[in-house]
């Protein structure tokens, strides 16, 4: 007998809409999935179990009077960076632990009004700064389910955690330097960064602007309904945009003639080799492409991490920090911050206003010289990560002032999409010999998120991976 977590997203809905499973029937399940599995995996840093089951009453209601919407009654997870209405939100940091907003963020809303069911709040690392999930806040870091012994990765971590392991159908999530696709690749999922504007991070918006809100699915048509519900740009967004078809149906289409994609699998970093499973998910998609009839080319990698695009990208996040964190912590509760946290506090507060306009100009730069190299092509393939997901402790194991070069040596593959804005979707390859999964990414131009996906699409249904899932999957 199927068990409703072992249908994709999609079908769960139809299952809804069909009264073939009640809201409530589904949530209930989701809900002890969660309890079985959460406290080994680090999933959610808060389950809201009374409020899910009132809105599955509701959602029950409204699907017995005809009254459908794109994601009525289906359950989902809300990533903590994002403020909920009445439901805890701690950015991951301790000093927050209490903290309760009063609104809703923007995609929160368009998810909430969709219908969707919030089970609760998913692990993020404080502040969302590192791409590993561990806090002050959970006692238990989000782990993959493929290996507890090994983080998801982040910021996006217990959002993937969730999904992999069956305590979600779908989630949300973000990306401000490959913080929702490397979480994916971690956990044999499929992670969507759409293009610039698509998406609002409202209201904080800036003209400098590499972060976007995520779906977190295992189907690209999973992610394609959910990223359709939060395409509705906020009106004061200054890059919104709204495509021209739903992506359910952009995948739905004939899938795209013969592209040219450029392909590479070096680091960009001195001394980084490139991890040989992370190699051959490339190879293997690119053998999958020109087997579909697209143009696959190996090229160089456009731009190296020279010393001062690493450090424009270390400072970026020190700056975000020491503006944020004054802003949310008062002074009194600063010692509740963790010391990562409080390191980058620390080196943002030395930074002057040239410092960060020279630095957001030499990303700039760094991000011209990719889209000026791939002019010529319609998308760009490369790893996710190098390498599968790397076991706890690994990027505290030299001390606090290594962990960006150690974060930067294995998540190396995915910022220079954001810094462009260009859409990137990543996708699961393989799984190594201990088990771990690998994926690849596929980087489009910007605002053709649809013929990315449909791309995405035409792999999936030719193979490039297998619907593979961890132990606890089946419990």
């Amino acid at each position: 007998m199927t068990e409703p977590h072992e249908l994709s997203a999609a079908e769960q809905l139809r299952a809804l809409r069909d009264r073939d499973i009640s809201s409530r029937e589904l949530t209930q399940h989701y809900l002890n999935r969660i309890d079985k599995l959460d406290d080994e995996l680090g999933a959610f840093v808060t389950r809201t179990p009374e409020l899910a089951l009132e809105e599955a009453a509701r959602a029950d209601e409204l699907l017995g009077r005809g009254e459908w919407s794109p994601l009525r009654g289906l359950p989902i997870g809300i990533k903590d960076t994002n403020p909920t209405a009445g439901i805890r939100t701690t950015l991951g940091s301790a000093a927050l632990a209490d903290n309760v907003p009063a609104e809703d963020s923007w995609t929160v809303g368009l998810l909430r009004r969709a219908g969707a069911v919030v089970l609760g709040k998913t692990n993020v690392p404080e502040f969302g700064v590192t791409c590993f999930t561990e806090n002050d806040v959970t006692p238990r870091p989000a782990v993959t389910p493929y290996d507890p012994s090994r983080y998801s990765s982040g910021s996006s971590g217990g959002a993937a955690t969730a999904v992999a392991a069956g305590m979600l159908p779908i989630a949300h999530g973000s990306d401000g330097a490959g913080s929702g696709r490397t979480p994916a690749a971690c956990c044999h999922l499929v992670a969507v960064k759409p293009s610039r504007g698509l998406v609002s991070m409202a209201p904080a918006t800036s003209f400098f602007s590499p972060g976007i809100e995520t779906p977190i699915a295992r189907t690209v048509s999973d992610a394609a309904l959910l990223l359709d519900v939060m395409a509705r740009p906020w009106p004061g967004d200054l890059h919104g945009w709204r495509p021209a078809r739903s992506f359910a149906d952009a995948i739905g289409q004939q899938p795209p003639g013969g592209l040219r994609i450029a392909m590479w699998t070096q680091t960009g970093l001195d001394g980084i080799d490139s991890h040989p499973e992370s190699v051959r998910a490339v190879q293997r998609a690119a053998t999958l492409l020109r087997e579909l009839g697209h143009e696959v080319r190996e090229i160089a990698i456009p731009a190296r991490y020279t010393e001062s695009v690493r450090q424009a990208i270390f400072q970026w996040f020190e700056t975000r920090t020491a503006a944020s964190v004054p802003a949310l912590i008062p002074p009194e509760r600063r010692h509740l911050l963790m010391p990562y946290t409080r390191h980058l506090l620390a080196a943002g507060e030395t930074r002057s206003a040239v410092d960060v306009e020279l630095g957001q100009a030499t990303l700039a730069q760094y991000a011209s010289t990719f889209l000026d190299a791939l002019a010529d092509f319609d998308v760009a393939l490369t790893p996710t990560t190098n390498g599968p997901a790397v076991p706890l402790g690994h990027y505290l194991a030299d001390g606090i002032e290594q962990v960006p070069d150690r974060m930067l040596a294995w998540s190396c593959h995915t910022p220079w999409a954001n810094f462009t804005g260009a859409p990137a979707v990543a996708l699961p390859s393989h799984q190594d010999r201990d088990g771990l999964p690998v994926g690849v990414q596929l980087v489009g131009r910007a605002r053709h998120d649809g013929r990315l996906l449909a791309l995405a699409a035409q792999l999936e249904r030719a193979g490039l991976w297998a619907d593979t899932h961890p132990p606890c999957w089946y419990l």
